[in-house]
């Protein structure tokens, strides 16, 4: 029988601490944005780690990286932060919104940003109804300017006609170059432009990476076509063909999972002279008043789920 004694009992501070780790990827950033030490951070993880039974952070002389179980808890320790921060905003809620939300989303972002996003925008307010509509960026705003959607979940650098829309910034990421565990380039800390030109590459063909990519070749010394092994319009298969030596992939940290689905590990590594972030937003037609049901989705989706919700 499990002793009393035993049982789990993290705090609120100890989860801060850790989303703020994982989120910054450094100690250093973490204490810095919190205004505490970082013997204060590194103490409070190792008091996670020992009340869990697991190592939720890898140390290595170029910083540090989440575990396998670290990469799980994260979300947990993300969805309780997020609980309660909308726990505490019931208390000053306004009237109760009922009425149905027509979302509209792109295909790249529909499996990373938005579980998350839907599920707290359906506790925060169950008496909506919900419509979700799975389209290419152009079609989306399409149905913005005639009415059919009320708000979109995208990239914001794949907008056709940005001066019509309305923008909000949920979440801005990072490229890193993806490549399989053991790669000489993981060994060498920073990757230049240049050096990728050696490589396979691995092509997610998709609109709203194009220029992003388009970007890493033409600012690579001695600019030629990279050679790309592999083309495809979904991040598993790029996420399978990397983990098993195919070729190498720069994208977007959003899209970044440390596993692929047959359990093969991916790493990565920073570029040494980084690309322009994407931003991830929510579009909404110009001139035009929000309902209330959209309103409220834009408001849950900048409550971030992170440590500056408690």
């Amino acid at each position: 029988m499990r002793d009393d004694s035993a049982t789990m009992s993290f705090s609120f501070q100890q989860l801060r601490y850790f989303v703020a780790v994982a989120e910054i990827r450094s100690i250093t950033g973490a204490a810095r944005e919190l205004v505490v030490s970082q013997s204060t951070i590194t103490e409070a993880i190792k008091t996670l780690e020992a009340d869990l039974g697991v190592q939720l952070v890898r140390r290595h002389a170029r910083g540090m990286a989440l575990s396998h179980r670290g990469h799980t808890f994260l979300r947990h320790a993300q969805r309780i932060l997020a609980e309660v921060g909308l726990a505490r905003s019931a208390f000053t809620a306004g009237p109760r919104i009922t009425g149905r939300l027509n979302l509209g989303v792109t295909s790249l972002v529909a499996g990373y940003a938005l579980p998350e996003l839907l599920a707290r925008y359906r506790r925060a307010f169950p008496g909506t109804a919900v419509s979700v509509h799975e389209d290419r960026p152009e079609y989306l705003e399409h149905y913005l300017l005639n009415g059919e959607l009320d708000v979109v979940l995208m990239f914001l650098s794949a907008m056709r006609e940005p001066s019509a829309f309305n923008a909000e910034v949920i979440e801005t990421c990072g490229f890193r170059l993806w490549v399989p565990v053991g790669h000489r380039l993981a060994e060498e800390g920073l990757v230049s432009r240049r050096r990728l030109l050696d490589e396979r590459y691995i092509l997610l063909d998709v609109d709203e990476i194009h220029a992003a990519t388009d970007a890493l070749w033409q600012g690579a010394s001695g600019y030629r076509d990279p050679q790309v092994a592999f083309r495809t319009t979904t991040v598993e298969a790029v996420r399978s063909l990397v983990a098993t030596g195919a070729g190498v992939s720069v994208l977007p940290d959003l899209l970044y999972r440390p596993w692929s689905l047959e359990g093969d590990q991916i790493g990565v590594v920073e570029l040494a002279s980084p690309l322009p972030p994407v931003k991830v937003g929510l579009v909404s037609r110009r001139g035009i008043a929000l309902s209330d049901t959209a309103a409220a989705f834009i408001d849950v989706a900048l409550e971030k789920p992170s440590m500056r919700s408690i």
